[in-house]
Parts: structure tokens; C-alpha cells; sequence
């Protein structure tokens, strides 16, 4: 017997089959908000499925900061929006110890303590503070004043990023950068779409979005995803891809060796197997194969792996590189 939240399941096949549900009806949710973005959302869902962070990046006006918004609608979780500015400070991220009444030290919690963290324009701010998600993002807590806190689980960081040609922008940290399991890049909707955004937002129709799923079940499914099992030739294949991605190593690709300054971690490796389990469920499998990790491959490799000057000055993109190496 499996309990998920306040809920009975005989078998591991029979909360997966729950999961799938799940998932559509986020979908179903979302979608009476966001037009399109189809790929965007399942990406999102599957971070949060996979216990990751998410990165999203585009240009000012696609729905950005709505998106996440709308998640955070769907799932009965506490969120929290923190705009980053170019004068944002690590303490108003964390929080800060502050002089009570009684001239006692007592620490203030930060926006940081909630479930889904929005990181609108998280690009805004200089390194020095965006470094202040760090160890929220990897152990779960934050250190203040020696002082170690807890978050509370589950706990997501969605952030938002502006393209770096963009005046006024700050790169991330290559560190800040690996610990978001995927880098999301949006495109402008289509003609119909867009036909379709202006009418839904320039009348005065208000959309409810209902919440599907809380707390205790995500982190129920989070646990049910580790245990989806893989075949050897899966994991072979996903730590093989990333090999090929480190420019002078014995599995290297030419293509690596000519374009690539660096290649992807074993982080990537593990975010491979972990988004393949998860994208194996919510198309109706209960393990995943090869097509699993290629359809993951894409927003995993490309914030990990940096061009030479070669590929930059030739116009070869991080995109054009990973189809090759796939």
C-alpha cells in the first residue's frame, strides 16, 4: 500500500498512472491563463516532479512571470516573487537578525521561505547577491550569522532571465548555473496565439485557476520518480552524451574538441536519468528509454556546456552542438 497525501495506492504503477493525471489536469489549469508554451510548461512541471530549479529565459513580455505565477496558482504551495535589482542586497533574499523590544538578537525570515520561489529577472542583480540562492538551492537552508535554516519542502527556485546582450544584465555564476536542472528558452507565440493572448487580456473575463495538487503529494510523486527503473543502456547512453560534451577527454566529440571551451558536469548526467524517469510517466511509460533522455537533453545541456571563441565567431550555436552530439 502506497499512501500519497490522503490517498491509497496498491502499486507503484498505480501512482504513476496517478501522476499522469495529475499532470494533465495542471495542464488543463494552466492552459485557461497561458496560451501555448505547451513545451515550457511540461518542463516546469518536471522540474518540480524532479525536485530541480528551473530557468527561464527570454525577452521582456512573453508571459514570463506569469507562467510561474500560474504554477504557483495550480499547486496549494506558499510563493513568494522577489524582483532582482541592481541594489538588491543578500540579506533581502535570506533575511537578517534584527533587534527585538528586549535588545535580543531574532532573526526575520527572507522571501526565501516559501515553497516556489519566483526569481523575476534574476540576471538584474550582481553576482555577490544572486549568490545568495546558492545554498537554498542545493542544501535547503540558509546560514545566517552561523546560524543554519531550514526551508520548508518542497521548495523550487523558477527564475526568470533576460538575454545577456540586454543592457544592464549580470551573467550568472557557472555555479549558480549548473544547480538549475533545466535552462527554458522562450520563443515569441505565433500569429494565432498571440490573435488569441490579446482578446483573453483586453476584456474583462477573469480566469480562476484551480488548485490540483498540494504539498504532501508532491513530495510523495518526488520519492515515486526515484524509484522508476532504467536499464543499463539508458544510464550508458545519458553519461556517454555528456562525455561528449568535454572538449580533450577520451570520449570526447570532435565537435567538442573544436567548438566547446568546457563541457556539462556530472550533474548533468544525474538530471538526465532523473528528467527521463519523470518525461518516461507523463507520457504514459513506466520506464524510461533513450527517446526519454533525448527529449530532456536540450534544456539540461545547454546553460552547461560554454563555446570557444571559434564557435562564436563561425555562429555556431550551443543548439547546433547538442544535435550533433545527439
Amino acid at each position: 500500500m502506497i499512501e500519497v497525501a490522503n490517498k491509497s495506492f496498491t502499486s507503484d504503477v498505480e501512482a504513476a498512472d496517478a501522476l499522469k493525471k495529475s499532470y494533465e489536469e495542471l495542464k488543463s489549469e494552466i492552459g485557461k491563463v497561458i496560451v501555448g508554451q505547451d513545451e515550457t510548461v511540461r518542463l516546469l512541471l518536471t522540474a518540480i516532479f524532479c525536485q530541480g530549479h528551473c530557468l527561464l529565459v527570454g525577452v521582456p513580455g512573453l508571459a514570463k512571470t506569469l507562467l510561474v505565477q500560474t504554477i504557483a496558482s495550480a499547486l496549494d504551495l506558499d510563493f513568494n516573487r522577489i524582483q532582482f535589482t541592481p541594489d538588491l542586497m543578500p540579506s533581502d533574499i535570506v533575511g537578517s537578525e534584527t533587534l527585538d523590544n528586549e535588545r535580543n538578537f531574532k532573526f526575520v525570515k527572507g522571501p526565501v521561505f516559501a515553497n516556489i520561489i519566483l526569481a523575476d529577472e534574476i540576471n538584474r542583480t550582481p553576482p555577490k547577491t544572486q549568490s545568495a540562492l546558492l545554498e537554498a538551492m542545493q542544501e535547503y537552508a540558509v546560514t545566517v550569522a552561523g546560524q543554519k535554516h531550514s526551508l520548508s519542502k518542497p521548495f523550487f527556485v523558477l527564475a526568470t532571465q533576460n538575454p545577456i546582450e540586454q543592457e544592464g544584465t549580470y551573467p550568472l555564476p557557472e555555479a549558480q548555473l549548473d544547480r538549475f536542472m533545466f535552462m527554458v528558452s522562450l520563443g515569441y507565440p505565433s500569429y494565432k496565439q498571440e490573435l488569441e493572448i490579446v482578446k483573453n487580456t483586453t476584456s474583462n473575463i477573469k480566469t480562476q485557476v484551480n488548485k490540483v495538487l498540494g504539498a504532501d503529494e508532491i513530495l510523495a510523486f518526488q520519492q515515486l520518480i526515484r524509484k522508476v527503473p532504467v536499464a543499463d543502456n539508458v544510464i550508458e547512453y545519458a553519461v556517454t552524451l555528456v562525455h561528449k560534451t568535454r572538449p580533450e577527454t577520451e570520449g570526447a566529440a570532435p565537435e567538442s574538441n573544436e567548438f566547446l571551451e568546457w563541457g556539462a558536469g556530472p550533474r548533468a548526467s544525474q538530471n538526465l536519468i532523473l528528467a527521463a524517469k519523470c518525461n518516461a510517466i507523463l507520457t504514459g511509460k513506466y520506464s524510461p528509454d533513450i527517446e526519454d533522455v533525448k527529449a530532456v537533453a536540450f534544456p539540461i545541456l545547454r546553460h552547461r556546456i560554454v563555446r570557444n571563441f571559434k564557435a562564436e565567431a563561425e555562429g555556431v550555436s550551443v543548439e547546433n552542438i547538442i544535435r550533433k552530439l545527439l
